[in-house]
C-alpha cells in the first residue's frame, strides 16, 4: 500500500472501537505521552496558559496535557471522528474542548492562536506533506511558546530498528488483526515508522521550519531510541 494514498482519519475510524485496549497493552504508552508532556515544562500547572492537543485520538496525549497542566485550557483536534467520539465519551475539565479537523484545515475550522504549547503526539510521521502543517503550528504559538512532537523515529539506530520491526511483526500486527479483522491499519504503521526521519534529520526539520532551541531527547527500556520527545520553541 503507497503511504501517500493511506488515509490515516478514515483508517483510525475503523480501528477506534479497540484502540485503547490495543496501546493500553503496550507498556510505557501512557507513560511516555506523561513524559513529553512534562517535558514541555509547562509553568505553574498550566495556570492562564492555552494549549494544543493536535491529533488527539481517544484523548490519550490529552490526558497527558491535563496532568501536567491541570489548569490550563486545552484545545483537543483529530481528523478522524471516529476516534473524537471515543475521546468525548470519557470524563474531562471543563478546560478541555474537541475539535474534528484534519491538521491541514485547522483555521477552516475555527482554530486559532496563539497557543503556549502544542503537542502532536504520533502526527507528523502521518502527514503526506509534514512541512506546512509544522509551519502552520509554528504560526500559532506565542513568541517563545513550546511544541513537542512525541514521536517513534527508528532510522538513526539499526538496533533500535530491528527492534521496531521485531515487535512490529510480532505482536503489533497480529494484535491487530485480532481485535480490528484486519491489520492494514498497523501494516502501515510499521511501513511509517521505517519511512520517517531520522532523528536527527527531524531536528534539522524543525530548524528548518523556523523554531528554535531544538533538541530531542528518548525514552529508557526496550523503546530507546525508538519513542522521542523533538521539542522546539517559537522565536521569541
Amino acid at each position: 500500500m503507497n503511504l501517500r494514498r493511506y488515509d490515516v482519519p478514515d483508517a483510525f475510524d475503523a480501528g477506534a472501537k479497540h484502540y485503547d485496549r490495543l496501546v493500553g497493552a503496550n507498556p510505557g504508552y501512557h507513560d511516555h505521552l506523561r513524559l513529553s508532556a512534562q517535558r514541555m515544562g509547562l509553568p505553574d500547572g498550566g495556570r492562564g496558559l492555552r494549549l494544543l492537543d493536535i491529533g488527539c485520538g481517544t484523548g490519550a496525549s490529552t490526558a497527558a496535557l491535563v496532568q501536567a497542566a491541570p489548569h490550563a485550557e486545552i484545545v483537543a483536534v483529530d481528523g478522524s471522528a471516529g476516534m473524537l467520539e471515543k475521546a468525548r465519551e470519557k470524563s474531562w475539565p471543563e478546560a478541555v474542548t474537541f475539535v474534528h479537523s484534519r491538521a491541514e484545515n485547522l483555521a477552516e475550522a475555527g482554530v486559532s492562536g496563539p497557543f503556549d504549547g502544542i503537542l502532536a503526539a504520533y502526527l507528523v510521521r502521518n502527514l503526506s506533506d509534514p512541512d506546512p502543517v509544522l509551519r502552520s503550528l509554528l504560526s500559532f504559538l506565542r513568541p517563545g511558546g513550546i511544541f513537542a512532537a512525541h514521536e517513534y523515529s527508528v532510522r538513526d539506530s539499526r538496533a533500535a530498528a530491528a527492534i521496531w520491526n521485531l515487535v512490529a511483526t510480532a505482536i503489533i500486527i497480529p494484535s491487530g488483526r485480532l481485535r480490528d479483522g484486519d491489520a492494514g491499519l498497523y501494516r502501515y504503521l510499521r511501513r511509517s515508522v521505517n519511512e520517517f526521519d531520522g532523528a536527527s534529520e527531524f531536528r534539522d526539520r524543525l530548524q528548518r521550519i523556523g523554531f528554535t532551541d531544538v533538541r530531542s531527547e528518548t525514552v529508557s527500556g526496550w523503546q530507546r531510541n525508538i519513542v522521542h520527545t523533538f521539542l522546539g520553541r517559537a522565536p521569541r
